[in-house]
Parts: structure tokens; C-alpha cells; sequence
């Protein structure tokens, strides 16, 4: 009896993400954006040099600008500690990208052409999962942070399986592959059968930096590096943990769902 009253007390949580916009998702930092002053930095700003601030080596100084690979970023903070002149945290957790080059910032690195293509290709392999998609996790050497993010999808306040996304334990039954970890080295064959196990057509999504570059630990002797070595991934979602609304996003992206943002 007393669910049943705490449930009429605190109403419905869970959120209407993606129909609309929420409050809470919209507000997390889920990345770091580079001021549009970092492309001609004022000769009287005096502070720490960009590229040393990172401890996994996401920050590049080019010519005339400074750049952000998201997909080695750990939101550690540093950079925007150090340097608020040239560096922010973005409050919005829609970051999932289709590909790799589309993790650097400034935006717009990507070819045009080249992520039509990959909008093309993703868009006729999964023409058949947009009613209803099952999910098969695999933890490939995660610190446990991601996995937290993902228990969470299931709980009431994300409640993905109204969306028609389910968890399926068997990759046989699975049409997303979502792994976590930085690649070790004792799970690269297990992730490989993993994949090879899944019917077609079949969507991979690295989720979490670790899962993309490897993040703090790379390089090391018992990571790939992330997983991309080992399995190819359609979708990346940056962050040391993703919240729960940015792997959300990536899901829906990977199945086509929504359109990735920035998307011209």
C-alpha cells in the first residue's frame, strides 16, 4: 500500500524525452565546447597552455584555433578550470555522433559527404528495427561507470522500454550492440563472437570514452585502444560516464529516430 501512495503523491516521473525537451537532461554537462575566442586568442589572456591541461591529450593546438577530440575527453574539467577564456562545459546531452570526425570541435569537420553517406547506409540497414529494438550489452574492461548509466534506462524515470527498446541477453536475439570499456585485451574475442553472433542487419554504439579511445588508460598493454579495432561502431556517444539522456540518444540516432544534431 504504501508504493501505491507514494505513486499518487509524486505523480508520473518519467521523463518525455524525446517528444520533449527535459529539464534535467538539458542541464547536464555532458561535454566540453571550445569559445569562439580560442580561434584568435588575445595576445593579454595569459594562462596555461591549452594542450597541457588534458590528461588524455583531447585538446590540439592547430593553426590559428584550438580543438577538442570529444572522443577522448573525460569531462575531468581541467581545461575549463584553467582556461574559462577558451574553454566551457555545453549543458545538453544529445553529443552521439555517426562518426568519428564529428567528435572534434569546432564543429563542422566532417565531410558533408561523407556523413550523408553514413546517414544513407545506417538509414536502409535499420529501416526494420524502428518498432522495436533489442539491445545486448557487453562490458569490454569498463570501471563500472557506464554500467550504472545504462541500469538506468530501465528504471521509471527513463523507462526506455516505452520506446520500444528492449535488453535481450542473447546477442542471437539482438539487433544494437552497446559496449562499454576501453577494449581490454581478454574480452577483444568475445566481442568479436559477440558480433558475429548477432543476426543482420546489426548496429554497434561505443558507449562512453573509454569504449571510443580508450580514455585514461590508452595507451596501455591491456586495451585496444577502444573498441573499434575490434568490431566496427556506427555510433559514438562521448563522456566518462554518458548520462542516461545522451545514450538514449545515441540509441534512437543509431535506429534513426532522431537527427544528429548540428545535422545540415
Amino acid at each position: 500500500m504504501a508504493w501505491v501512495l507514494r505513486g499518487l503523491r509524486e505523480g508520473i516521473v518519467t521523463t518525455r524525452y524525446p517528444k520533449k525537451a527535459d529539464d534535467y537532461g538539458a542541464s547536464f554537462k555532458a561535454s566540453v565546447s571550445v569559445r569562439a575566442a580560442a580561434t584568435t586568442p588575445s595576445p593579454d589572456v595569459t594562462g596555461p597552455v591549452p594542450s597541457t591541461l588534458c590528461p588524455t591529450l583531447a585538446i590540439e593546438e592547430r593553426t590559428g584555433e584550438v580543438v577538442i577530440d570529444r572522443g577522448r575527453c573525460i569531462l575531468c574539467g581541467r581545461c575549463v578550470e584553467a582556461r574559462p577564456d577558451l574553454f566551457a562545459f555545453e549543458p545538453s546531452p544529445e553529443v552521439a555522433s555517426l562518426d568519428r570526425a564529428g567528435l572534434f570541435v569546432p564543429e563542422g569537420r566532417e565531410s558533408d559527404e561523407e556523413l550523408a553517406r553514413l546517414r544513407a547506409e545506417l538509414r536502409v540497414r535499420v529501416r526494420a528495427l524502428r518498432r522495436s529494438v533489442h539491445v545486448r550489452h557487453v562490458d569490454a574492461g569498463s570501471d563500472g561507470a557506464e554500467e550504472w548509466e545504462v541500469a538506468a534506462l530501465t528504471n521509471p524515470v527513463y523507462d526506455v522500454q516505452r520506446l520500444g527498446i528492449f535488453f535481450t541477453a542473447s546477442p542471437r536475439h539482438a539487433d544494437l550492440l552497446l559496449v562499454t570499456g576501453a577494449g581490454s585485451a581478454a574480452m577483444t574475442e568475445p566481442l568479436r563472437t559477440t558480433y558475429e553472433a548477432m543476426p543482420d542487419p546489426k548496429i554497434v554504439l561505443a558507449a562512453g570514452t573509454d569504449s571510443i579511445s580508450g580514455g585514461l588508460l590508452c595507451p596501455s598493454y591491456a586495451t585496444r585502444n577502444g573498441i573499434g579495432s575490434t568490431v566496427p561502431i556506427d555510433v559514438f556517444v562521448p563522456g566518462s560516464p554518458p548520462s542516461p539522456f545522451s545514450l538514449l540518444h545515441g540509441i534512437l540516432l543509431a535506429v534513426g529516430l532522431l537527427p544528429e544534431r548540428g545535422a545540415r
